[in-house]
């Protein structure tokens, strides 16, 4: 899919945009170019010392702001797929910064559209989060627009052949600023501090994140939001996994936090399908016909009322079993 192609990544020199690269180059040897789009410097700097060119003759990095639509438009010339990666996540800092968040996320991904619409890229995917269904917070709320607008972008494209697609996942385990990190790097305190006892999380590796991201790129007909079926855990269970002999401190849930999160809403239900692997929210007007759809993915519509919570999901891990995808997918060297 992407041999011969160019791929831009916005937030390029984030866990997941690093992890997407690592993934292209060794799915797609012979892909044209992979564009490292991000304004950190010193993170782009970093990047470039593991992916030298003379080892790496394809990769380019690339500085510039999503909030930047010109910048945007001179990035993606001659780029075919964009992944747009890039945005202001951490919950607690929106609701402080809400201007900032608010020009980032969906500032940002309008310019990403429009760029894209004004170049000749074949292919956009956007990440998303549990938390832009039902939001309760900025950060959740400014996704929710995002995904709108990149849902909606298949509606106003005309002839141009382009395709907006959007992939909406829980927590990726290991990734900057999550809670394992954090558990880990507070074990040597002796106390881990945990917002409710109750709280429950959807789990997704990083690589399955990658994975979500191909499968949008390789099979979206545009507007599709696809969410994995992933399983959940209790934010106990990972402080017993990490540190099983740390005393708990409840310290009260932060703003804009939720206990459990949502993927796909009772409302949602009305146009959500099953794909086996994925579940995906269509477009109430889709630019596509709905029956060929879903005759060519064996899509089977979810039941009226169907919702998808991480504190009444099916699937959970266990303080074993998070043992181990510590090991796999957050450090190698783990103890207890």
């Amino acid at each position: 899919m992407l041999n011969n192609k160019t791929v831009l990544i916005t937030g390029g020199t984030g866990s997941l945009g690093k992890a997407l690269t690592k993934h292209i180059f060794e799915t797609y040897p012979s892909v044209k170019k992979v564009i490292i789009f991000s304004r950190d410097e010193q993170k782009q700097f970093q990047m470039a010392q593991e992916y030298p060119l003379d080892k790496y003759p394809q990769i380019r990095f690339f500085l510039g702001d999503v909030r930047d639509e010109q910048r945007l438009i001179r990035a993606f010339q001659g780029v075919d797929y964009v992944i747009h990666a890039a945005a202001m996540k951490h919950v607690h800092l929106a609701e402080y910064n809400p201007d900032e968040c608010i020009k980032t996320n969906i500032g940002g991904a309008q310019n990403v559209i429009n760029a894209a619409m004004q170049t000749n890229v074949q292919n956009v995917v956007a990440l998303s989060t549990d938390k832009a269904c039902a939001p309760i917070n900025l950060y959740g709320a400014t996704k929710l627009t995002s995904d709108k607008l990149f849902v909606a972008a298949n509606n106003i494209k005309g002839f141009n052949p382009i395709k907006f697609s959007v992939v909406r996942y829980g927590n990726v385990m290991g990734s900057n600023g999550s809670v394992i990190p954090f558990f880990i790097n507070k074990k040597k305190e002796g106390k881990l501090p945990i917002t409710d006892i109750a709280m429950t999380r959807f789990n997704i590796s990083l690589q399955g994140g990658v994975d979500m991201v191909m499968h949008a790129m390789e099979n979206a007909w545009g507007g599709e939001i696809f969410i994995p079926k992933i399983p959940s855990y209790k934010i106990t269970d990972v402080a017993k996994a990490v540190a099983p002999d740390c005393l708990i401190e409840v310290v009260g849930i932060r703003p804009g936090e939720k206990i459990h999160e949502e993927m796909i809403t009772a409302s949602d239900s009305f146009y959500t399908y099953d794909l086996g692997k994925y579940y995906t929210i269509l477009p109430s007007v889709p630019s596509f016909k709905l029956d060929q759809y879903l005759s060519h993915f064996n899509a089977k519509k979810v039941e009226e009322g169907f919702n998808y919570n991480s504190g009444s999901n099916e699937d959970w891990e266990t303080v074993e079993t998070l043992r181990s995808l510590i090991k796999e997918h957050v450090d190698a060297n783990f103890e207890l």
